[in-house]
C-alpha cells in the first residue's frame, strides 16, 4: 500500500471531551447521540467523512467509465449498536443519487465507486 495522504486526531473526554485535528485546523465539542449540549457525536463525523468520500469515489469512477451524470449526492447514515457480545459496532447505510445516467449504468458506476 502506497500512502497518499496521512493525517491525525486527538481526543480528549471521550463523548463527553473535544477532539481536534493535530495541525489545529479543526476542533469540536464531542457529545453523546441526544444530548442537549452543543457540539456533535462521532458518528456524525464519520457520516460527514463517509458520505465526501464515496461521492468523490463516484465522480472519478464516472470520469474514468466517460460517463456524465448531471447530478449526484451521498447520503450516509450510520447507527451505533450495541453486539451480542456485549461490544459496539457501527450501522453504515449508503444512499446514491445519481441524475441523468440510465439505471444499469448508474448500478455500474456504483460499484466501480466501491472499488475506488
Amino acid at each position: 500500500m502506497k500512502i497518499l495522504y496521512k493525517t491525525s486526531a486527538t481526543a480528549t473526554g471521550g463523548r463527553s471531551g473535544v477532539s481536534k485535528l493535530d495541525d489545529d485546523s479543526f476542533e469540536v465539542n464531542i457529545v453523546p447521540p441526544g444530548s442537549k449540549r452543543e457540539g456533535v457525536n462521532p458518528e456524525q463525523l464519520f457520516a460527514i467523512g463517509y458520505s465526501a468520500c464515496f461521492d468523490n469515489a463516484m465522480l472519478l469512477a464516472a470520469q474514468r467509465m466517460k460517463l456524465a451524470p448531471t447530478a449526484s449526492s451521498t447520503t450516509i447514515e450510520v447507527g451505533l449498536a450495541q453486539l451480542e457480545s456485549g461490544g459496539y459496532g457501527l450501522d453504515v447505510d449508503l444512499y446514491a443519487n445519481i441524475a441523468g445516467l440510465p439505471e444499469a449504468d448508474a448500478h455500474a458506476l456504483l460499484e466501480a465507486a466501491h472499488k475506488v
